[in-house]
C-alpha cells in the first residue's frame, strides 16, 4: 500500500526537517516506508517518487539518513530537472538530502531530449556543476542491432555548469562511424538550451578553380544580450588569405547589420580586396522610419569569385518614410556604382535623390477618390565638361505634382462605371545638356492630361463543380497627341502585363508618358473547384486613334493596334503553380513570353523559369534572349537528399551555371556537399568550378537540425 512520507518526515523526523523552509520540504512516495527511530534512518521501497524543488526523482529503493541528510538510492534511477531540462539515468546513487549533490554510478544524463552523455560516474556538486567521467557524448540514435553512432566524443572527464550552460570536455576525440578523426586536450562547447554563445560555428570546405582549397573556420563572439561578431579567416591552397566579418546589433528603436572581408591574393594586381555591405533601420519621431544600406567593394570581380554576393550594381542608400492609410511621405538619395564592362561610372547617373509626398482623400462634393502626388527626383553624373563624352554628363532635376480623381457607380444588373481624370505637370531643369542642338533638350515644363471612362460587368455562375467568374472591361482614355522630347532616362524597360493594361501610362517613370487617345480591352475568367484547384486567364489589346511610335517593338506596344496580350495561371492547392505570360501579334510572332513553374511533392520539389525576349536596341539587348532556368531537389530517402540547378541560354547554345548537390541529414548531424559550375566570363572573372562542404552537428546550442522526420529508426 502506497504511503506519503511527507507526513510520516513531518511527524518522526521534525528535527531535520525543521531546518528546511516550507519551499525546500521533500515529498515522496512509495509502496512500502519504514523509520528507524533509534538510527534516525528512513528507507522507502517500491515505485518510489521524490520531490524537492521541482526536481523528480524515480527509483526501486531509498533509504535517507536523517543525521547525515544522505541518500543512497539503488535503480534504475531517473532524476528529472525541469528547471535545466535535464534527466539523469543511473544504477546506483548517494545523494545530498536536496539532491543537488552526489555520485551516480553507471550514469546517462540527456540534456534538451537531445545531447546524450554515457559516463561510468557521475558526481553533481553544488547543484550546478555535473562532472562525468569515462564519458561518451552524442545526440545519434543508438540501435541494439547497430550500437555504433554516427559521431561520438569520448572524453576522459565532462564538467556541464548548468549556470553558465557550457560543457568543458577533457581528452576530448571525435569519432566518425566509430574511427577518431579529431583530437583536442580541450573543448568547451554549448549545451542545447544554448541559444547564443561564443564559440566555432559549423566549419565550410571551399573549392574554387581560381582559389584553390580553403577552409572557413566561423567564430561567433557574443557581445551582451543585443550584439555579436562573426570573424570568419579562411586560407585557401593557391595563398588568398581572407578575414570575413558580421557585426549586428540590436537597440531600442532599431538595429544594423554589417558583413565584410579583407582579402590579400595574387589574382588581381591589388595590395588588398575586400567589401562592406551593411544596413540598419530606424524608428524616428512622428511615425517615421529611417533606414540605411552600405554596399562597397574594391574592384569588379571580388565579390563573384569569392561568393559573397553576384550584384552586378551596387547601391547605397538613406532613406526617411513614413506610410499611413491615406498618406505616404519618403524621401531617399542613392549613390549607384556599376560593376558591369560595359558601363561607365562617369557617365551613368551615380547620385539619385528622389522624395515624395502623397495624399488621398474623398471630396465631399465629387465623391469618389482624389489623390495628390508631388514628387521631386533628381541626378548627377561625374563626368563634367568632359568633350569626350559628347553630352552624357547632364545632370538632371525633376519636381513632378500629380491630381488624380476616380469615382466609380454600379449599376443594378451589376455593371461597373466609372470615371478616371489625372492631370500631371513635369517641371526639368538641365544641367550641362548635350553640345548638339537639335539633341539638346532645354528646361521646360510637361503638362499631361488624362480622362477615362471605363466600363465593366463581372459574371459570376455557381455550378456543381466549380464557380465561374467572367469579366470583361473596355476602357476610353482621351489624353493629347505628342510631348515635348527630354531624355528618357527612367522609362526604358516598359513592361506590358495584366498589371498595366488599364493604366494612363504604361511606362514605368515621369520621363515619358503614354500619349494618344485609346481604347484598352481586356477580359479576365476565373475558375475556382471545389476540389482545391483554380485557373485564370487574362487577354488583352490597346487599340489606339494614331501610331505615335511611343514605344519599341519589344514591348508588343507599338502600332495602332498592339499586340495581345494573354496572362494565365494554373494553381494547384499548395503543391503545384504554373505562370505564362505571353505578348503576341496576329501572327502569332512573339516579342516575349515568360514562363514559371514550381511544383512541391512530399518528396520532391522542382521550379522553373523560361524567358524569351526579342532584341530591342533601346532596352541594351543587341540580340535575341531566351534562357531556361531549372533548380530541384529530390529525396531518395528519409536521410539524403539530391538537388540541382541549371541555367540554359538557347540563343548562344550554352549553360551558363549548373551544379549539383547531396545532402545527408538526422536526428544528430547534417552534411551538405554541392558542386557548381559558372561558364559566363568578363574582364574581371573566369569561369569556374566550385566545391563546398559544410558538416554540422546537433545537441550543441540551438537545438534541433533534424526532426522526425529525419530520425533513424531501429529495426527489429
Amino acid at each position: 500500500m502506497r504511503s506519503l512520507l511527507f507526513a510520516v518526515m513531518l511527524a518522526l523526523a521534525a528535527p531535520v526537517m525543521a531546518q528546511q523552509s516550507p519551499e525546500q520540504t521533500a515529498s515522496l512516495v512509495a509502496d512500502s516506508v519504514t523509520f528507524a527511530r533509534d538510527t534516525g534512518e528512513l528507507s522507502a521501497q517500491g515505485n518510489v517518487e521524490v520531490l524537492q524543488d521541482g526536481v523528480r526523482l524515480r527509483a526501486q529503493s531509498i533509504r535517507y539518513n536523517g543525521e547525515t541528510d544522505r541518500l543512497v538510492v539503488t535503480g534504475p534511477i531517473y532524476i528529472t530537472d525541469p528547471s535545466s531540462d535535464t534527466v539523469i539515468a543511473a544504477e546506483f546513487a548517494e545523494l545530498s538530502g536536496d539532491l543537488r549533490d552526489g555520485v551516480l554510478r553507471s550514469a546517462r544524463v540527456v540534456y534538451a531530449q537531445q545531447l546524450q552523455l554515457a559516463a561510468v560516474e557521475l558526481r553533481r556538486t553544488e547543484g550546478r556543476y555535473t562532472q562525468l567521467y569515462k564519458t561518451v557524448a552524442s545526440s545519434c540514435h543508438i540501435c541494439e542491432n547497430n550500437p555504433t553512432p554516427l559521431w561520438e566524443i569520448r572524453s576522459k572527464r565532462v564538467v556541464h555548469d548548468a549556470e553558465e550552460r557550457q560543457l568543458y570536455f577533457d581528452e576530448a576525440t571525435l569519432r566518425v562511424l566509430g574511427v577518431p578523426v579529431f583530437y583536442s586536450p580541450y573543448l568547451r562547447l554549448p549545451d542545447p538550451s544554448v541559444e547564443r554563445a561564443s564559440g566555432f560555428l559549423v566549419p565550410e570546405l571551399r573549392s574554387n578553380g581560381d582559389l584553390g582549397v580553403g577552409l572557413r573556420t566561423p567564430y561567433f563572439f557574443t557581445l551582451g544580450d543585443h550584439a555579436d561578431l562573426t570573424l570568419t579567416p579562411w586560407l585557401t591552397s593557391k595563398g588568398a588569405k581572407t578575414l570575413e566579418a558580421r557585426y549586428r546589433q540590436k537597440f531600442r528603436f532599431g538595429e544594423i547589420d554589417l558583413n565584410g572581408a579583407v582579402t590579400d591574393d595574387n589574382v588581381a594586381n591589388l595590395d588588398s580586396r575586400g567589401y562592406l555591405f551593411a544596413e540598419g533601420s530606424f524608428v524616428l519621431p512622428r511615425g517615421f522610419t529611417g533606414k540605411f544600406d552600405v554596399e562597397l567593394t574594391s574592384d569588379q570581380g571580388y565579390l563573384l569569385l569569392y561568393g559573397f554576393s553576384d550584384k552586378d550594381r551596387l547601391d547605397s542608400a538613406i532613406s526617411v518614410e513614413r506610410a499611413r492609410r491615406d498618406e505616404y511621405i519618403g524621401a531617399e538619395l542613392i549613390h549607384y556604382k556599376s560593376l558591369r564592362d560595359e558601363d561607365d561610372n562617369k557617365t551613368i547617373p551615380t547620385i539619385v535623390g528622389d522624395a515624395s509626398y502623397i495624399k488621398r482623400f474623398s471630396p465631399a462634393l465629387l465623391g469618389g477618390i482624389a489623390t495628390l502626388t508631388a514628387e521631386t527626383h533628381g541626378h548627377f553624373r561625374r563626368a563634367d565638361d568632359d568633350p569626350t563624352n559628347e553630352g552624357l554628363s547632364r545632370d538632371v532635376v525633376r519636381l513632378t505634382t500629380a491630381a488624380e480623381w476616380r469615382r466609380d457607380w454600379v449599376m443594378g444588373n451589376g455593371m461597373l462605371l466609372a470615371v478616371d481624370t489625372a492631370l500631371y505637370v513635369d517641371a526639368y531643369k538641365i544641367r550641362q545638356p548635350r553640345p548638339d542642338p537639335v539633341l539638346a533638350f532645354d528646361d521646360q515644363i510637361e503638362v499631361t492630361p488624362y480622362a477615362a471612362i471605363e466600363w465593366r460587368w463581372p459574371m459570376l455562375r455557381q455550378g456543381a463543380r466549380a464557380r465561374h467568374l467572367l469579366e470583361p472591361v473596355v476602357q476610353l482614355v482621351i489624353t493629347k497627341d505628342q510631348r515635348n522630347h527630354v531624355d528618357n532616362e527612367d522609362s526604358l524597360l516598359v513592361e506590358f502585363d495584366e498589371a498595366n493594361i488599364f493604366e494612363f501610362s504604361r511606362f514605368p517613370g515621369a520621363d515619358q508618358r503614354e500619349q494618344g487617345n485609346r481604347l484598352n480591352l481586356g477580359v479576365t475568367y476565373t475558375r475556382l473547384s471545389n476540389t482545391g484547384w483554380s485557373l485564370g486567364l487574362t487577354v488583352g489589346r490597346i487599340l489606339r486613334d494614331d501610331d505615335l511610335s511611343q514605344f519599341s517593338g519589344s514591348t508588343g506596344l507599338t502600332g495602332s493596334s498592339s499586340d495581345w496580350l494573354v496572362a494565365a495561371q494554373l494553381k494547384v492547392g499548395e503543391r503545384f503553380d504554373l505562370i505564362n505570360r505571353a505578348v503576341f501579334d496576329d501572327q502569332f510572332s512573339f516579342a516575349r513570353n515568360e514562363m514559371r513553374m514550381s511544383w512541391t511533392g512530399d518528396r520532391h520539389r522542382l521550379g522553373s523559369t523560361f524567358a524569351w525576349l526579342e532584341a530591342d536596341t533601346s532596352e541594351g539587348r543587341d540580340m535575341d534572349t531566351s534562357e531556361l532556368a531549372i533548380d530541384g531537389a529530390y529525396r531518395v530517402s528519409r536521410h539524403w537528399t539530391l538537388s540541382s540547378e541549371l541555367r540554359y541560354d538557347f540563343v548562344n547554345d550554352r549553360t551558363t551555371r549548373a551544379g549539383v548537390g547531396v545532402s545527408y541529414q538526422n536526428e544528430c548531424a547534417k552534411m551538405d556537399l554541392s558542386v557548381s559550375r559558372r561558364f559566363t566570363s568578363s574582364t574581371s572573372v573566369s569561369p569556374t568550378t566550385d566545391l563546398n562542404l559544410s558538416v554540422q552537428l546537433a545537441g550543441f546550442g540551438a537545438r534541433g537540425i533534424g526532426g522526425t522526420s529525419f530520425a533513424r529508426q531501429c529495426n527489429g
